[in-house]
């Protein structure tokens, strides 16, 4: 059994940072892929950035310049480094994954998510 627990949210003004992370746990052979979606109100839950186990990163057009996306491959957590945040940044943040694990299965696991409010 694989868990992903995220950390790190909270209420921030515009222009402020956040770090948020997200601790993978349980029978982890290797991550392939980690990522961090948002979901806003009323909003389609979208993709802000991911990261390959190589380190080839991939970003939002939205977030570039400002959330920069990183991983510890030896303690299985990735991050995201949050920069000059916006009103529009508010949303609950999800850890996604995917984990091949010691059995030989892979599969896309999901963190619970946390919540980052922008507002002054």
């Amino acid at each position: 059994q694989v868990q992903l627990v995220e950390s790190g949210g909270g209420l921030v003004q515009p222009g402020g940072s956040l770090r948020l992370s997200c601790a993978a746990s349980g029978s982890i052979w290797s991550i392939y892929l980690m990522a961090w979606y948002r979901q806003a109100p009323g909003k389609q839950r979208e993709l802000v950035a991911s990261i390959m186990g190589s380190g080839t990163t991939n970003y939002a057009d939205s977030v570039k310049g400002r959330l920069t996306i990183s991983r510890n491959n030896a303690s299985n957590t990735g991050y995201l480094q949050m920069s000059s945040l916006k009103p529009e940044d508010t949303a609950v943040y999800y850890c996604n994954a995917h984990i091949s694990e010691q059995s030989g299965r892979q599969e896309l696991y999901w963190g619970q998510g946390t919540q980052v409010t922008v507002s002054s």
